[in-house]
């Protein structure tokens, strides 16, 4: 595991869970939501998204957190490890709220420093809608890519942790 993309619903816990393999891992965390969202959240346009993210996946060794649709393609096909967060949704709606809560008027850390933790409803729908809208996109995509890549589907806080320990273990 060199280049490892994690994806899955907003508050699925791909930041937490990029944290701490890059902690076991020795590789770097590079999390899209700061790197995409300048201050104030504004989002980076998408052709320099794109040219951020080729930089990113350019390199020996990386791990990237973050969906983004438009650029998910360039990051699938150079990693070697997909994980994929498939939580329920009712789980990442609690996290999202309290992580609200967490981070009320001020930056997550996974975050823009300028750009205070929120919640719209348009979010909470996208969160709600993810299992029925996004969650088949995203395996018809694991599907198609080729065997020499590495998906591992995670379902519950207890599937990370145990993941976590098996990698600790080989180390």
């Amino acid at each position: 595991m060199n280049r490892i993309a994690l994806i899955g619903s907003g508050g699925a816990g791909k930041s937490t869970l990029a944290m701490e393999l890059g902690k076991i891992l020795g590789i770097e965390v590079w999390h899209l939501d700061a790197i995409l969202w300048k201050p104030n959240w504004v989002l980076t346009p998408r052709e320099e998204q794109k040219q951020i993210q080729s930089q990113l996946v350019s390199k020996g060794s990386w791990i990237i957190d973050g969906n983004y649709q438009s650029t998910l393609d360039m990051r699938l096909e150079q990693a070697d490890t997909i994980i994929f967060l498939d939580m329920p949704r009712t789980l990442c709606l609690y996290r999202v709220l309290k992580r609200r809560l967490m981070y009320h008027n001020r930056s997550r850390p996974d975050m823009q420093k300028d750009c205070k933790e929120k919640i719209d409803w348009q979010f909470l729908k996208w969160i709600w809608d993810f299992p029925k809208r996004r969650r088949p996109q995203m395996q018809h995509k694991l599907a198609d890519l080729t065997m020499d890549k590495q998906i591992i589907t995670l379902k519950s806080p207890k599937e990370v942790k145990r993941f976590l320990a098996d990698i600790r273990d080989r180390l």
